[in-house]
């Protein structure tokens, strides 16, 4: 495998790369075919909607060309995040949100060809080491019932993070159950 080099964006430079962090997400997360369109709209309105979020950061790795990124921001201090947690949320968890000591790792994503190379270990080092928080928090998609554990909450777990529960996202189009997952700073 080629060298792979990683960069922090700022959100100007964050927003001029769009369209390859889109490519990355619509090759990293192969959906259903002929969704890739829809996927790539989704990701594109909220990428562009945590872009806004206070302490966006993002983190990409490059090889010739983005093979991977991650980003996130700090959690909203009214405590939305945790809107429809099944299960009892620890009071501190609420009180370090409402403090602004909560960092959300929104998204992280490597093509297939890249992926165990560590590249996703040190984009997530990169990111994480740079926030002074005291939660970093992170929803991912729950495994299917029937199947596997999901890679994503695989991959969290290496990394010692905590699986909190399950949160209902409501009414709003086209979402679903997360999984909640927690850890304290990487320091």
């Amino acid at each position: 495998m080629t060298q792979v080099y990683l960069r922090r964006l700022s959100r100007w430079q964050a927003e001029q790369q769009r369209d390859a962090v889109a490519d990355v997400y619509v090759s990293a997360y192969h959906g259903a075919a002929g969704a890739e369109y829809r996927d790539r709209r989704g990701f594109l309105t909220r990428f562009e909607n945590h872009g806004r979020r206070p302490d966006f950061d993002m983190v990409v790795a490059d090889s010739g060309g983005l093979v991977g990124c991650v980003y996130g921001f700090r959690a909203d201090r009214t405590g939305d995040w945790w809107a429809g947690f099944r299960g009892d949320l620890p009071t501190e968890f609420e009180e370090l949100t409402a403090s602004g000591r909560a960092f959300v790792l929104a998204e992280l994503m490597v093509l297939p060809a890249h992926r165990r190379h560590g590249v996703a270990t040190d984009l997530q080092i990169r990111l994480l080491t740079r926030h002074d928080t005291d939660l970093i928090v992170a929803a991912v998609d729950p495994p299917d019932p029937a199947g596997p554990e999901a890679p994503g909450s695989m991959l969290l777990r290496s990394w010692g993070w905590l699986n909190l529960g399950t949160s209902d996202p409501g009414d709003a189009p086209g979402a679903h159950d997360k999984q909640l997952w927690v850890r304290r700073p990487l320091r």
